[in-house]
C-alpha cells in the first residue's frame, strides 16, 4: 500500500475515446496494523468491460482467463491500481509490471476484473459504478482481513495462554514436588519429634531413677553413718586384748633383738678375738674385729629384709594367724643358734642365728600389724596399732636392762642374753592357737562368712556383728578389682601408687630419722659425749624406758589427735633436737679445755638425745607400721606391707652398716644428714599424707581414688562432725566384759 491516502486505487493505462479522462472516487486511507479489517463481500463482475486495460501493482503480461462467473469472492487485501502515465491510448497494450515477487490468487481475481472492465470500457458510468463496487469490495476484503487478523490475535492470545498454562503447569509440578519434599521433611520431623519425645520420656525416667538413686544413696550414707557410729561404740573386750597380746609378742621379739646386740658389744668382740686366735694362732686387728661385729649387727637387717618381703606371701598362703604360728619355728631356731654360739666356739653360728632371727622379725613386722589392724574395732584401731610400737619399745628396754653387767652383760652371760629370744617365740606358740583367724581374711579372702561371724562374735563378745560384716562387705566391693593383687601389679597400679609411695616414705621416715643410730650405738654415743661407761649404759636404759612411757602416752592420742598430726609433731621435735645434739658436740669440741663447759654439754647431749627419742615414740615410732596397713584394702594389703617392710629393713641395714663410717667421716656433724632427712619427711607428710583417723578402709581407699590422698577441708569437717556426734553419746567407748 502507498503511504499517501490521496492516491487512486486503479489508474487506466490509456484514455477512453471521445471523452475526458475519467475521475475515480478517492480511496480510503491505508490500513494500519492496529485497525480492524472488515470481511470482504462478493463482487459482481458482469458489467466489467473486457476491452479496457489496467496496470496493477502485481505487474506482468495479461493472460487468458476463462469466463468469469457471475460473482467473485475476493479474499485479498485491497490493491491499488494506477494508470500508466507515459501511455496515451487504450490501443497500446503493454505488458503488466510485477510489483511483488509472486502472483497470488488475489492477483488472478483482479485480472479477471480487469478483463471485464476492458470489455465495457466505453461505458463510463458503468466503469464508475464498477470502480465504486470495487472500492466496496476492497473494503469488504479489508474487513475480512481484519477479522482474520483478529482471529490470529485471538490465536496468539490462546498460544500465550497455552504457554502460560504450560509454565503454570510446570510451576505446579515443581510446587507439587516441593510440597511432596516438604511432606517428607514434615514426616521426618514428625519421626524426629517422636524420637525426641521418646528420648524425653527416657530422660524423665532416668531423672526419676537418679532421684531414686540419690534417695537411696542418702539412705545408704545415713545407714553407713549410723553403722560407723555403732562401730565406733565398740569397746575393748577380754578376748580381743588376749589376741592382741599374743600377736604383739612378735613385735616384742623384733624390739628385743634390735637392742640386745648393743649392750654386750665388748663381750662379743672379746669372744671373736679368742676364737680367731684359737683358729689362726694370731691376734685379730681392731679394724677386722669391728668389721666382724658390724656383720653381726647388720646381718640381722638382711634377714629382716628377706622376711619382710615374704610376709605378703605368708599372709595370703597361710593366713595372718597361720603365718605367725609358722614363723615361731624360725624364732626358736635363731634363738638356739645364738644361745649356743659360745658353746660351739664359732662366731659363724652367731651370724647364722642373727640372720634367722632377722627373718623371723621381718615376718613379724609384716604379719603382726596386719593382723591387729584387721581384728581391731574402728575406734580402737589407732590405739591398738600403737601397741605394735609399745611391744617394740618394751623389747628394747628388756634387752637393755638385761644387758647391764650386773645381770647378763658379762663374758659368760651374753649367750644367754641372746638366747632369751626364744621366750617370745615359745610364748606366742602357746597363746596364739586359741586366738581366731582374722575375720577379714576369712570373709574377703577365703569367702568363709560363717567362720568370720564366729571369729567376730568371739572378738566382740557379742552376737551383734552385722555392722562389722557390712563394713567388710563394703571394703570387699571397693577392692574387687584389686583382689589377689601381686607385687608387680601393685607397683604398676596408678590408683595404688600414691598410697604405696606414702607407705614407703613413712617407713623411711622411721629408719632415716637417726633413731637406729641411737639404738645401735647409744652407749658409745653417750661415752663420746663425756659420760663414763657405766653412766652411758644407764642412759641407754633410760632411752628404753622413755620409749615405753611415751608409747603408752601416744596410745590415747592416736585416736584423738590423729596419725598425721602426731607424725608431724614427732618429726618436728626430732628435727629440733637433732640440731641440739650437733650443737652440743660442737660446743664440747671448741670449749673442751673448760671442765665445767664439758660437764654442761654432756648433760645437754644426753637431754637432747632423750628428747629426740621422746618425739620418735610420739610419732615416727609407731605410725608407719600402722598407717601402711590402713592405707590399703584387703586385696593389696599383704603386698603393700611386704614392700614397706622391705624398705624399712633396707634402710635399717644401711643405717646399721653405715653409721660407724658416717661417724668417723663427719665426727661432730654426724646427726646433720638425719636433720636434713627429717625436714624432707616433715614437708612430705604435711603435703601428701592423709588423715586416717576414724575412717573405714573403704573411705581411705576412696580418698586416693577421688582426691589422690590430698587433705581437703571437707574431710576435716566430716571428722569434726563425727566426733561431735560421738561426744553426744553417753556410752561412747565403753568396755565390754
Amino acid at each position: 500500500m502507498a503511504a499517501n491516502g490521496t492516491s487512486s486505487m486503479i489508474s487506466p493505462s490509456s484514455s477512453i475515446s471521445n471523452g475526458p479522462e475519467p475521475q475515480l472516487p478517492p480511496l480510503p486511507p491505508p490500513l494500519r496494523s492496529a485497525q480492524v479489517l472488515q470481511p470482504l463481500s462478493v463482487f459482481p463482475v458482469s458489467a466489467v468491460s473486457e476491452e479496457a486495460t489496467y496496470d496493477y501493482v502485481f505487474g506482468g503480461p495479461p493472460v487468458d482467463r476463462p469466463a468469469l462467473s457471475s460473482s467473485l469472492k475476493l479474499t485479498s487485501p485491497p490493491i491499488r491500481l494506477r494508470s500508466d502515465d507515459h501511455k496515451s491510448g487504450l490501443e497500446d497494450e503493454r505488458p503488466y509490471r510485477r510489483s511483488f515477487g509472486h502472483t497470488s490468487k488475489r492477483s488472478r481475481n483482479l485480472v479477471g476484473i480487469y478483463s471485464a472492465v476492458k470489455g465495457h470500457g466505453e461505458d463510463e458510468a458503468t466503469l464508475r459504478q464498477l470502480l465504486i463496487d470495487l472500492q466496496k469490495q476492497v473494503s469488504v476484503m479489508s474487513m475480512n482481513l481484519s477479522a482474520k487478523l483478529d482471529e490470529l490475535q485471538r490465536g496468539d492470545r490462546h498460544m500465550e495462554t497455552t504457554v502460560a498454562l504450560c509454565e503454570i503447569r510446570s510451576q505446579l509440578q515443581e510446587l507439587t514436588k516441593s510440597v511432596e519434599s516438604c511432606q517428607s521433611e514434615v514426616s521426618e520431623v514428625k519421626r524426629d519429634m517422636v524420637a525426641i519425645k521418646h528420648e524425653l520420656d527416657t530422660v524423665q525416667q532416668v531423672k526419676e531413677e537418679i532421684e531414686e538413686l540419690r534417695e537411696y544413696v542418702d539412705r545408704l550414707e545415713e545407714h553407713t553413718h549410723r553403722r560407723k557410729l555403732r562401730l565406733l561404740e565398740q569397746g575393748l573386750t577380754f578376748f580381743l586384748t588376749y589376741a592382741i597380746f599374743a600377736a604383739v609378742l612378735g613385735m616384742l621379739q623384733f624390739g628385743y633383738n634390735t637392742g640386745v646386740i648393743n649392750a654386750p658389744e665388748v663381750n662379743i668382740e672379746n669372744f671373736m678375738k679368742d676364737v680367731y686366735k684359737d683358729r689362726y694362732g694370731e691376734d685379730i686387728t681392731e679394724e677386722f674385729i669391728q668389721q666382724l661385729y658390724s656383720v653381726a649387727v647388720s646381718i640381722f637387717a638382711i634377714g629382716g629384709m628377706l622376711g619382710g618381703f615374704s610376709g605378703g606371701w605368708m599372709a595370703n598362703r597361710f593366713g595372718r594367724k597361720g603365718g605367725l604360728l609358722l614363723n615361731n619355728i624360725l624364732g626358736i631356731s635363731g634363738a638356739c643358734l645364738m644361745g649356743f654360739t659360745k658353746m660351739s666356739h664359732s662366731y659363724e653360728m652367731l651370724f647364722l642365728g642373727r640372720f634367722i632371727i632377722g627373718v623371723n622379725c621381718g615376718l613379724n613386722t609384716s604379719l603382726v600389724p596386719m593382723y591387729i589392724s584387721e581384728i581391731a574395732p574402728l575406734n580402737l584401731r589407732g590405739g591398738l596399732g600403737t601397741v605394735n610400737q609399745l611391744a617394740v619399745t618394751v623389747g628394747l628396754l628388756l634387752s637393755q636392762v638385761l644387758g647391764i653387767e650386773q645381770i647378763l652383760g658379762t663374758n659368760d652371760g651374753w649367750p644367754v642374753l641372746l638366747g632369751l629370744a626364744i621366750c617370745p617365740a615359745v610364748l606366742q606358740l602357746l597363746l596364739l592357737p586359741v586366738c581366731p583367724e582374722s575375720p577379714r581374711y576369712l570373709l574377703i579372702t577365703k569367702q568363709w562368712e560363717e567362720e568370720a561371724r564366729k571369729a567376730l562374735r568371739r572378738l566382740r563378745a557379742s552376737n551383734q556383728v552385722e555392722e562389722d560384716i557390712e563394713e567388710m562387705r563394703a571394703e570387699e566391693r571397693a577392692q574387687q578389682a584389686e583382689s589377689h593383687i601381686s607385687t608387680m601389679e601393685l607397683i604398676c597400679s596408678p590408683t595404688l601408687r600414691a598410697p604405696l609411695i606414702i607407705g614407703i616414705v613413712m617407713q623411711l621416715s622411721q629408719q632415716l630419722s637417726g633413731i637406729n643410730a641411737v639404738f645401735y650405738y647409744s652407749t658409745s654415743l653417750f661415752m663420746s659425749s663425756g659420760l663414763t661407761e657405766e653412766s652411758a649404759k644407764f642412759a641407754t636404759i633410760g632411752i628404753g624406758a622413755i620409749m615405753v612411757v611415751m608409747t603408752l602416752v601416744s596410745i590415747p592420742l592416736m585416736d584423738r589427735t590423729g596419725r598425721r598430726t602426731l607424725h608431724l609433731y614427732g618429726l618436728g621435735g626430732m628435727f629440733i633436737f637433732s640440731i641440739f645434739i650437733t650443737i652440743s658436740f660442737l660446743i664440747k669440741e671448741f670449749f673442751g679445755y673448760v671442765q665445767e663447759m664439758i660437764d654442761w654439754m654432756s648433760y645437754l647431749s644426753v637431754v637432747s638425745t632423750l628428747a629426740f627419742v621422746v618425739f620418735f615414740a610420739v610419732g615416727p615410732g609407731s605410725i608407719p607400721w600402722m598407717i601402711t596397713a590402713e592405707l590399703f584394702s584387703q586385696g593389696p594389703r599383704p603386698s603393700a606391707m611386704a614392700i614397706a617392710v622391705l624398705v624399712n629393713w633396707m634402710a635399717n641395714f644401711v643405717v646399721g652398716i653405715g653409721f660407724p663410717s658416717l661417724k668417723t667421716a663427719l665426727e661432730n656433724y654426724t646427726f646433720l644428714p638425719f636433720s636434713v632427712f627429717l625436714a624432707i619427711f616433715w614437708i612430705f607428710t604435711y603435703k601428701k599424707v592423709p588423715e586416717t583417723k576414724n575412717k573405714t578402709f573403704e573411705e581411705i581407699l576412696a580418698l586416693f581414688r577421688h582426691g589422690n590422698g590430698s587433705i581437703t577441708e571437707s574431710e576435716n569437717v566430716s571428722d569434726t562432725q563425727l566426733e561431735q556426734s560421738l561426744s553426744s553419746r553417753p556410752d561412747d567407748h565403753k568396755t565390754h566384759k
